[in-house]
């Protein structure tokens, strides 16, 4: 599909959403009003008009325009697949959130999301009502959406979840069979962390991947739906924490490597209380850790 007809189709769903939010019968604005609505020349705009009056949503004579019907989602406009995948747009939305760009408590707009992450407007409009389960998101009463933000408070009670699923996860582990993949992944992920800790002065900024891949391998073992679908969120801002504060990063990553070594020990005994113990451990620094960086931010 030509990318004029692409910004065609994604213009007349804009101006189908702007026509939704008046009462019928109401006058809609000049097409000066409207291109800088949908962000497209006046020559599109136009021919939205046009689809607009085939369909009988609105009358048009000379520069009035009038609603004559509320529209439907009949009414849209088919957009033609996004490049983005669902796990990529959740990553980017989450990287955006997390880079403080705008504050708690900021509306947001749709539109401009759509075009930030280029994707159509309905694909976004559904993502964030996935994402609303999180609490990073929340419908506004007037309509729309509202970024609730990344805040010291939701903080505490995602590390405080966190440390839950970890306890299970590093239980499940324990009681895993012998010949379960994960037994491969934490061999590999010990030598990893042991070379890691031999270069450790001059290669500390390695960790935040080698974190990313040790949590993984432990939450594998688990299989419940819901688990996988907090931890895909989970992982991100553990992760991305560690871009926050680099003050004293050296000394934090290797305390956490000697953390994750303490629960592979346990693990490669079947010690499941001992796995647990350290894991406690390990996850009362990681929020200290995830604490220290919002006050960086003095979002803490």
């Amino acid at each position: 599909m030509a990318r004029s007809d692409t910004r065609y189709r994604e213009a007349y769903n804009r101006i189908l959403d702007y026509c939704g939010s008046l009462p019928v019968g109401a006058a809609m604005p000049a097409e000066s009003a409207l291109s800088d609505i949908a962000e497209v020349s006046r020559t599109v705009i136009r021919r939205c008009l046009g689809r607009l009056e085939e369909e009988k949503l609105i009358s048009w004579v000379g520069r009035e325009k009038r609603i004559l019907r509320k529209p439907t989602e009949a009414d849209r406009i088919d957009l033609p697949e996004s490049g983005a995948s669902p796990e990529d747009l959740e990553q980017r939305f989450l990287e955006w959130v997390l880079r403080f760009d705008v504050p708690a408590n900021t509306p947001l707009s749709v539109a401009e999301l759509a075009r930030r992450f280029d994707v159509p407007q309905h694909e976004l409009k559904e993502f964030l009502a996935g994402l609303s389960r999180f609490g990073l998101v929340a419908r506004r009463r007037q309509g729309g959406w509202m970024l609730l933000g990344f805040t010291a408070d939701f903080a505490v009670e995602l590390s405080d979840f966190r440390s839950v699923l970890e306890q299970n996860a590093v239980t499940c582990v324990a009681e895993a069979p012998v010949d379960h993949p994960v037994w491969a992944r934490l061999a590999e992920l010990r030598a990893r962390h042991l070379s890691l800790k031999e270069r450790i002065d001059t290669d500390f900024h390695e960790f935040s991947k080698l974190d990313e891949s040790f949590h993984a391998a432990i939450n594998s073992v688990v299989k419940n739906r819901f688990v996988t679908e907090f931890q895909k969120v989970i992982s991100l801002i553990f992760h991305y924490h560690y871009l926050w504060d680099k003050t004293e990063e050296k000394l934090r990553n290797s305390a956490a490597i000697d953390e994750h070594l303490a629960i592979m020990d346990a693990l490669e005994n079947r010690d499941a209380e001992a796995a647990r113990e350290a894991a406690a451990r390990h996850m009362r620094t990681s929020k200290t850790t995830l604490l220290s960086s919002l006050r960086h931010h003095e979002l803490g």
